[in-house]
């Protein structure tokens, strides 16, 4: 049991280390709160202390900070506002509802089918989303904007059936819940996706929220943003709100907590959290021993959200008014949340005699009451449409803080006796034709025993017609608010891209100088954004690393966003890089925090659809500290269809090698590969760098295409160690660098044409690798060798497998053959493929180069070291592509079998120190 020191609100205790400079009023003090106590009992006492801390903190007397409250609503039913709806009409529309999102997951467990959903989740939660559908939530065609819902991905169900009453999905639809291709109508596919996917249903659902933990993350920069888009004068957002619906199992996911100071600093009160407390996660209760809905409000409170508790339905105020000593709200404070859920798994005879029976005082008061009455009275809080809308009203009224709503619910409420509240309720898709007739009744469905009997796989559907009056008052209240929700809609004027002018500083090459193609990106990027129509649209994120990648520059100029200002003077403010932040900042500078920076990403990379205005995205971040770290975020941006580049800058395995493994990437080509819509590049110089962008513009923002050819991510390897820029090459091969590859530099042949040939492919910093194999193979071995620079394996696979799959599907076709095929067919030789990633990475084309392929990559673990001896360990060096290059060779019978080991000798292949490809160093 806790002790003395462990009840209450104050966090830390009282500062007793003080000094008692006047005994006397001290005691004066502690006598008068003891009157109070005495005459007024401890709510009064209560209140009283807690306006007190209230007003100390006002004045800043600095006393320790309230974390938790009473077990009770935040709101006391003296300011409750009036509730505006019509409570009767409403209810029917809460029922029917329930039914249909009930029936649409049953139905989908019919014989032949049964591919699962959820049921629980929205049965726990449909007063949290009716609430709002008919009272708060803003529409696309709301004059002020619409808001930006993240709905609880179980929830989906729910979403469906609402859509269902108002006229926007179908029967046909609803039963194609789950089967995307094979519920077939009319030889068309008319089917729902099992949760949020904009990708699959991309008229409907707006933001993917199953993946548990990044909605709350998301939900913050996409509230961020909208803040952003307003301070900067591009959009008018401030009557635009974000809302997210969370689980109370889902905040133990540590991209649910960890960035709730960033919504607190930046004040975003167009933030609002509904956290559903049924009190269980999956398998059983969040906090059995302890208290979930206290926890969380300790911890939102800590980071600086204003909080709002609904606990307790209107059934428990007279209750409350009536506990005159506080004995209910301790027992109510003291209950375990495993009892709460057993309670509401029994019924008003339990309760009674397990927790009211507690104490001889709570248990009087319910004396007088049946035991239904405690059952069906009694309800919790997020069941309550009039507790839940003072809440929703009390956040939108709130300024300066982002605010969380506690809602405690109950787990498949009104399901009947098998759900509610039961363990494996999450996992329970179906019901009993005795569930079925007891839901119906509860909900009072006109539904007959016949029709059930009938077949209990497939109960109806219910939907009283587009004339009843609870039909008419949903779509008068959507009317009023600007229209259905879910709803995704894509409306903006395309942008005025770049001309070729803009490109032309970064063809040109560094002369002598030596430029990382980070640095050729950096240029690139401020030519862009020099251009007057399109500068402004492109939203620069960095997490804290913008001086490694050499954009220091854009401080003093574009400016950090941040929604204050800058208040202080910085310290390097008399130089002239300084460091400025300010409120029409555009520069999205995240701290170290790539998680929030991919959130950003997806805000502004969608932008073009939550708010109709079109935003380029540019986040460059460590590659190794990209896909690895944050992939289930680009895939829900994939999902989300945001559109952007992703720039992996200190890319490759032994370029950033001084800062040893876990920098080292070797393989986020390969994880990129995974996410259907990213389009992944490795360039090695600055004039293909240009070509990629203005590719990737075009195609995700230039005014021809389609949806799901514009709805893709760019993402581009960016290298740190300089090297000379060549200029492009005159009449260079465009298409083949964005298709994936091109003739960089072709063998001298002249006097040597019958000599043994090779082609040398590779990638990024890998390039003039080869380039150094090329010389060494023509003067110390007197072999023919082509390069080819590959800017994307990716993109030559992904094309090869398309080519596959049309062949294979459609024999009768007359197919070209793949992109890589073609440019190295009737070109001699092995084909030798090398860059500073894993091996897998190259081989990604193995099966469809016409040659004998060999591939050198860095696989195994990055370490700290020169990049000369990196590369020399992992056998990716000039020497090294010769020797296997020679190797290939000698395997056909072209050249004497003894050559590869007399050119390992010479090179000293087995020996770190002798390597020399590339410039030395690697640091960042």
């Amino acid at each position: 049991m806790a002790g003395p020191q462990d009840v209450g609100p104050i966090l830390n205790g009282i500062p007793t280390g003080l000094p008692d400079i006047d005994p006397d009023e001290t005691q004066e003090w502690l006598d008068s709160l003891s009157a109070v106590i005495d005459e007024g009992g401890r709510a009064r006492a209560r209140y009283l202390m807690l306006r007190l801390l209230e007003k100390s903190r006002e004045m800043q007397v600095g006393v320790p900070s309230l974390t938790t409250t009473d077990y009770v609503n935040t709101i006391p039913i003296e300011h409750e506002p009036w509730y505006p709806g019509d409570e009767k009409v409403e209810k029917q529309i809460r029922r029917i509802n329930r039914w249909n999102a009930a029936m649409l997951v049953h139905r989908a467990q019919r014989p032949g089918i049964g591919v699962g959903g959820h049921i629980s989740t929205y049965a726990s939660a449909a007063t949290l989303y009716e609430v709002g559908m008919n009272h708060f939530w803003r529409g696309a065609e709301h004059p002020g904007g619409g808001d930006q819902i993240f709905f609880q991905g179980h929830a989906s169900p729910g979403m469906y059936a609402r859509a269902f009453l108002e006229g926007r999905l179908t029967e046909t639809q609803l039963d194609g819940f789950r089967q995307e291709h094979s519920h077939v109508v009319d030889g068309v596919p008319v089917a729902l996706p099992s949760y949020p996917h904009p990708r699959l249903m991309p008229d409907f659902w707006q933001f993917p929220t199953v993946s548990m933990g990044l909605g709350p993350m998301n939900a913050i920069y996409q509230a961020q943003f909208n803040k952003y888009l307003h301070n900067r004068g591009i959009k008018d957002t401030s009557q635009q709100r974000v809302w997210a619906f969370l689980g109370d199992g889902e905040m133990d996911e540590v991209e649910s907590r960890g960035l709730l100071q960033t919504a607190a600093n930046d004040e975003l009160d167009n933030l609002t959290f509904v956290i559903n407390c049924n009190l269980q996660r999956l398998d059983g209760p969040v906090r059995g021993n302890g208290k979930i809905m206290q926890e969380l409000e300790a911890f939102f409170r800590g980071a600086g959200w204003n909080v709002i508790k609904v606990v307790w339905g209107r059934g428990w105020d007279p209750l409350l008014a009536a506990d005159h000593d506080g004995a209910l709200v301790n027992l109510m404070n003291q209950t375990p949340d495993g009892d709460y859920q057993t309670f509401r798994a029994n019924d008003g005879k339990y309760v009674r005699d397990f927790f009211f029976g507690r104490d001889p005082r709570t248990r009087k008061l319910v004396e007088k009451w049946t035991d239904d009455e405690i059952w069906w009275n009694l309800k919790r809080g997020g069941h309550d449409y009039h507790k839940v809308y003072a809440a929703y009203r009390a956040a939108t009224e709130h300024e300066g803080q982002p605010t969380v709503i506690l809602a405690k619910t109950i787990k498949g409420y009104t399901l009947g006796s098998h759900f509610a509240g039961r363990n494996a309720t999450h996992q329970m898709k179906k019901l009993t034709l005795d569930d079925l007739k007891g839901f119906r009744d509860t909900l009072h469905i006109p539904v007959t025993d016949a029709q059930l009997e009938a077949d209990p796989y497939q109960p109806p559907y219910y939907h009283p017609g587009p004339e009843d009056e609870a039909i008419q008052y949903a779509l008068e209240m959507r009317g009023k608010l600007g229209g259905g929700l879910p709803r995704r809609k894509v409306d903006y004027a395309p942008l005025q891209l770049p001309g070729d002018d803009a490109y032309k500083a970064v063809k040109k090459g560094s002369g002598k100088q030596q430029v990382a193609s980070t640095m050729a990106w950096v240029r690139l990027l401020k030519d862009l954004m020099r251009e007057k129509d399109f500068g402004q649209r492109v939203v620069p994120i960095i997490p804290d690393e913008a001086r490694t990648f050499g954009m220091d520059s854009f401080f003093p100029t574009i400016k950090i966003y941040n929604p204050h200002g800058q208040r202080y003077r910085s310290v390097d403010a008399d130089l002239m890089l300084a460091y400025k932040e300010s409120e029409a900042g555009q520069i999205v500078h995240t701290g170290i925090n790539e998680a929030g920076s991919m959130a950003a990403f997806t805000a502004a990379g969608t932008s073009y659809s939550t708010h109709g205005e079109a935003m380029v995205p540019m986040y460059i971040f460590y590659s190794m500290f990209g896909f690895q770290r944050t992939a289930d975020s680009i895939w829900a941006a994939a999902d989300q269809m945001s559109r952007g580049f992703l720039l992996g800058a200190t890319a490759g395995r032994t370029t950033l090698t001084g800062e040893g493994l876990q920098h080292a990437d070797g393989h986020s080509h390969l994880l990129a590969s995974t996410n259907p819509a990213v389009r992944a590049y490795d360039p090695a110089f600055g004039y293909e760098i240009a070509h990629i962008m203005k590719r990737g513009l075009e195609q995700m923002y230039g005014e021809t295409g389609d949806g799901d050819e514009k709805n893709v991510i760019y993402y581009l390897t960016l290298y740190n160690e300089p090297m000379v820029q060549p200029a492009e090459p005159e009449n260079v091969d465009v298409e083949g660098i964005v298709k994936g590859m091109y003739r960089l530099a072709d063998a001298d042949r002249s006097g040597r044409e019958n000599n043994p040939s090779v082609q040398l492919l590779a990638s990024g910093v890998g390039v003039p690798w080869v380039m150094e194999a090329q010389q060494l193979l023509r003067d110390d071995w007197g072999v023919n060798a082509d390069v080819w620079s590959v800017t994307s394996w990716n993109e030559l696979r992904r094309e090869a497998l398309e080519v596959d799959r049309t062949r294979f599907l459609h024999p009768e076709q007359q197919v070209a053959d793949p992109y890589v095929t073609q440019r190295l067919s009737g070109m001699p030789g092995p084909v030798i493929a090398v860059s500073d990633y894993m091996r897998a990475v190259q081989d990604q084309i193995a099966q469809w180069v016409p040659s004998d392929f060999h591939s050198l990559g860095a696989d195994g673990f990055g370490f700290s070291d020169t990049r000369p001896a990196a590369r020399r360990y992992f056998h990716i060096d000039g020497p090294s592509v010769v020797v296997r290059a020679l190797q290939a060779l000698a395997a056909r019978g072209e050249i004497d079998a003894s050559v590869p080991a007399q050119a390992a000798e010479k090179y000293r292949l087995l020996d770190v120190t002798a390597g020399a490809s590339g410039n030395a160093g690697g640091d960042a």
